[in-house]
This record gives C-alpha cells, sequence and structure tokens, in this order.
C-alpha cells in the first residue's frame, strides 16, 4: 500500500462508532489529522487576521492550524462542540497566535452579522474569510427529506456564505481573500446527500459570480472541492456501511486527512495566490473534477 499512500495515511474499511451530528474528533477512529505535527510554517500569511467558520475540526481545524503557523492571528466559529473548539484554540495559541472561539449557529443571520462583527473589532479587521461550515444528512429517498431539514441545509450552507461576506466586506482591504468550501459533490452529486450536494453546486456559482463583483475593490474570491475527507461529518451524518468504506472509490483508495486539504487554503488566502480568483481547486485523491 506503500507505493501509492507514501504518508501512510489510514484506508479503509474503517471500525469506528457512529456519532449524534455534529460529531467530535476524539470519537474517531483512527484520529483525523489536522497537520498537528507535520505542518511547517514560513511566514506566509504573517500578521493577517482571518475568520473561519467550523473550526472546530476537519478542515476548518487543519486551515486555523496552518494560518496560525503561518503567522495569522485566528477568529472562528462553530456550532456546539465545545471541545473540540477548545484543541483547535490550543493549537492556535501554541503557534503564538491570537485565537477567539465564537460559539453561535450561522443558520441565523443576525448571528452572522454579529460573528463579523466581534471577529473585526477584536482584530481591527478581516484579511482573511474562509466560509467552511456545512451542514450535511443522508437520505434514502426524496420523501424522508422534510422542509425543516432542506430549510436548515440551506441556511448553514449557502445563505450563511452570503451573509457573512456581506457583513465582512467593509472590514476588508484590497488583496484580502475569500475561500469558501465547495465540494465534488458540486459535479458529480451524490443522491444520498441530495440537499447538501444541492448547496455545494450553490457554493460553486456564488464564489464565481462574487470574483467578478469583487475584483475591482482588490478582493479575491476562490473555491476548494474535497472529495472525500475523514471528519467527524462523516460517522455522525452517513450510514455505518457507508463510513466503513469511506474514500475506498476514488483512485487513492483513501479519504484525505484534513492536513491534506490545509495547504491548499493558504495558497489561496496568501498574496502568492494574487491572480487566482474565481477557481475552485479540487483536492479528490485523484477523481476528476469536471
Amino acid at each position: 500500500m506503500n507505493d501509492i499512500n507514501p504518508k501512510n495515511f489510514p484506508a479503509p474499511p474503517f471500525d469506528t462508532p457512529q456519532q449524534t451530528p455534529p460529531g467530535q474528533s476524539r470519537g474517531m477512529r483512527p484520529q483525523p489529522d489536522h497537520g498537528e505535527d507535520s505542518y511547517r510554517g514560513s511566514g506566509r500569511l504573517e500578521g493577517k487576521k482571518a475568520l473561519i467558520t467550523g473550526a472546530d475540526s476537519g478542515i476548518g481545524r487543519a486551515v486555523a492550524l496552518a494560518f496560525a503557523r503561518e503567522g495569522a492571528d485566528i477568529g472562528f466559529a462553530y456550532l456546539s462542540e465545545d471541545e473540540d473548539a477548545l484543541e483547535t484554540e490550543r493549537l492556535v495559541r501554541e503557534a503564538g497566535r491570537q485565537s477567539l472561539a465564537i460559539k453561535t449557529d450561522i443558520s441565523k443571520p443576525a448571528n452572522c452579522r454579529d460573528l463579523v462583527s466581534t471577529i473585526a473589532d477584536t482584530f481591527g479587521r478581516i484579511d482573511i474569510l474562509v466560509n467552511n461550515a456545512a451542514h450535511q444528512m443522508s437520505f434514502s429517498t426524496l420523501e424522508e427529506i422534510t422542509e425543516e431539514e432542506w430549510d436548515l441545509t440551506f441556511a448553514t450552507n449557502i445563505s450563511a456564505m452570503f451573509y457573512l461576506t456581506k457583513a465582512a466586506l467593509p472590514n476588508m482591504r484590497p488583496g484580502s481573500a475569500i475561500v469558501n468550501t465547495a465540494s465534488v459533490n458540486a459535479d458529480t452529486p451524490s443522491p444520498q446527500l441530495l440537499a447538501y450536494a444541492t448547496t455545494k453546486g450553490a457554493i460553486q456559482n456564488f464564489t464565481g459570480n462574487l470574483s467578478q463583483l469583487l475584483a475591482e475593490r482588490g478582493i479575491r474570491a476562490n473555491a476548494v472541492a474535497p472529495g472525500p475527507v475523514w471528519t467527524p461529518l462523516i460517522p455522525s451524518t452517513m450510514p455505518p456501511e457507508k463510513v466503513k468504506e469511506f474514500g475506498a472509490q476514488v483512485p487513492m483508495k483513501r479519504p484525505a486527512q484534513p492536513a491534506e486539504l490545509a495547504p491548499i487554503y493558504v495558497l489561496l488566502a496568501s498574496d502568492e495566490a494574487s491572480y487566482v480568483s474565481g477557481a475552485t481547486i479540487a483536492v479528490t485523491g485523484g477523481k476528476p473534477f469536471i
């Protein structure tokens, strides 16, 4: 297996307990790798101020850790996972950067505006906005998806992105960057994730439009489209048989670890990507993203 998995990241089958949404990192087997022992910063985001949603665990935590080790101060939002949020704060502060964790439900527009206001007041500005938090649930039939579930998925995944971005813009200056988490589901949707996949298509379109609207302000907007990633979202929202073989369907035969996504977010947030806007970068383990 080492010939196609040089860093020896874990591959299925997995034997991890099912969790209730939104899930927690500590309950997973194997534990997700956020780059705790591997990510090395080089000052690429020195002095920048970042707001990241959903940074208590998964991709968001890996991004917060990487940003902090690159020199950024981190404000982040999380829904209810207090223990995971404390660990993200510890990692950011261990990197020598400021950390501000805010427990809030971004499906509510007022909470989005309050979140941005608190971060901007604390740090003085926002240089990087990472819209990463998401809600998903699996359903076998259309009839199983309630109106409440549909509305919650859209409110969390795409409406919050609009409210957060709109509130953040007055606190952003030329050279700032917005990075949105889309998904391979934007182009190759899973029928069991109908509501979630639909929002991810909307995120990709939102990002493309946003990049054009903001170009004359000197603010860039891009998206990252992950394939399967080993995060608490998986054992808390997918049936056991899907979790057991999660990631086996892609050419690399395994899911990504959150640490493998973080460098893409760093690039898109950094000044090195000054001419990259309106792009969607796929991180898919070899599965084509058309």
